[in-house]
């Protein structure tokens, strides 16, 4: 079989084959510290914050810390602090010029940005940590238990939560390093499948257990989810190429140019970060009173219910919304036409400069609408799954970001495991063709 043939060529492989072994090594020893629990946690205070975090929009960051969150370990805040501060920067990138500037300096340049990622995502922690642990002082409360962290308590246990942390986000960087794939996309890929196999287990045990299109229900459930998930490969993979014509230039006895290229323009040019922005956003109405949103105003009880129609329509539009404006800020029409007029490259057809620079954005305008409505409809697939039928953790594959990051990393790792055995003159992981990872400049 061409499977065993491939596997057997990436153990032939020493370097590749120690990647991997490196990346498997790293990943357990992340998944270990997901269970180890913080110091004077009981098992009654564990219970407590399973059921707090067992729906809604808690589950969504339990999902993303792989359980930890809902364990109580010193892994509990994960790595979206991280993910929060490189956001930020990335954002400071386009508006202060002073960031601007670094973004050009190159390795050295990177090296600062990613210095000042790190102490940015120590202070998101630094407040995150106290919140988590009133979070779990309230929860063991409302439960019936007695939990009661004092200062010098609290203070201490931020500083182990703020440590997981930031030691997972130097696993993520060794996996960049010395694995397979990138590191703190490969940490948020393990966790979100660490939930996978219960999820299944648990849906397949219900269709059967019940009367509610037993067995055929389930098979139906899986082709829609093998079908979102080739659309989910298609929104990421998915391009429009823009010919470009290079005139010919002669120096010396050589020619150069006059060859024909593409600008490959994504279709989903702002990957997942429209759908970070948005769940960022609808966190806030909670955070804002409070996480026992049962007992606030009916606003905030529709914002809460991940499953509601006001939730996801809102949360639909945002998506649309941001994916347009994360894509202006990073797919700049104005400099690849300077490019290109500086290479003596035009498009067919098009005068260079500003008419080359108009004529892209009226082309990634018209692309990106039905990207941003079916980023948006990949979004909110989980809430169609839920009101189906389906049980709410196996819902979440359905869609959302669980599932696009899932395909992303997928691909990206595959490709670059690709590119190892085409080096070294193997066949690929596919009979014709290569395969295609992110290329929008985002990790995520």
């Amino acid at each position: 079989m061409r499977f065993i043939e491939t596997i057997k060529n990436i153990w032939k492989i020493e370097d590749l084959r120690q990647r991997i072994i490196i990346t498997l090594l790293l990943v357990l020893v992340y998944r270990f510290g997901c269970y180890v629990v913080l110091p004077g946690i009981s098992p009654a205070e564990i219970d407590a914050l399973r059921n707090f975090t067992s729906g809604g929009l808690m589950q969504l960051l339990d999902m993303f810390s792989g359980g930890a969150f809902s364990q109580a370990s010193i892994f509990a805040l994960g790595i979206m602090p991280y993910i929060t501060a490189s956001i930020v920067i990335q954002l400071l990138g386009i508006v202060l010029p002073s960031f601007q500037k670094l973004q050009r300096e190159g390795e050295s340049g990177r090296t600062k940005l990613n210095q000042y990622t790190r102490y940015l995502t120590v202070a998101i922690l630094l407040l995150q940590g106290p919140a988590y642990l009133v979070n779990l002082q309230v929860q063991v409360n409302q439960a019936g238990g007695a939990a009661h962290f004092g200062f010098w308590t609290t203070l201490y246990l931020t500083i182990i939560l703020a440590a997981g942390s930031m030691f997972i986000m130097w696993l993520g960087e060794k996996i960049t390093d010395k694995g397979v794939g990138n590191g703190i996309s490969f940490i948020i890929l393990v966790g979100i499948i660490a939930r996978l196999p219960l999820a299944f287990l648990q849906e397949f045990t219900n269709r059967l257990t019940t009367a509610q299109g037993g067995l055929v229900m389930f098979l139906v459930e899986i082709i829609v989810l093998f079908a979102v998930i080739a659309g989910a490969v298609l929104l990421v993979q998915g391009t429009r190429k823009v010919p470009v014509q290079y005139a010919k230039r002669i120096v010396g006895n050589k020619q150069y140019g006059g060859a024909r290229q593409y600008i490959p323009l994504k279709v989903n040019a702002a990957g997942v970060m429209p759908i970070i922005f948005a769940q960022a956003i609808m966190f806030i109405p909670v955070t804002l009173v409070g996480f026992n949103a049962s007992e606030s105003n009916s606003f905030v009880r529709a914002f809460s219910d991940i499953n509601g129609f006001w939730y996801n329509a809102v949360y639909f539009i945002m998506i649309v919304a941001f994916t347009y404006f994360y894509t202006a800020i990073t797919v700049r029409p104005t400099e690849m036409a300077e490019n290109l007029k500086r290479n003596n490259g035009f498009i067919p057809g098009v005068k260079p400069g500003s008419k080359t620079a108009d004529y892209l954005d009226s082309i990634m305008s018209r692309i990106t609408f039905p990207g941003s409505l079916f980023l948006g409809l990949v979004a909110i697939m989980p809430a169609f799954a839920k009101i189906c039928g389906v049980n709410q953790q196996f819902a979440q594959f359905f869609g959302g970001t669980s599932l696009l990051i899932l395909v992303g990393v997928v691909l990206d790792t595959l490709m670059q495991i690709e590119s190892h055995l085409m080096m070294r003159h193997y066949d690929g992981l596919m009979k014709s063709g290569k395969i295609k990872g992110r290329t929008t400049g985002s990790a995520y």
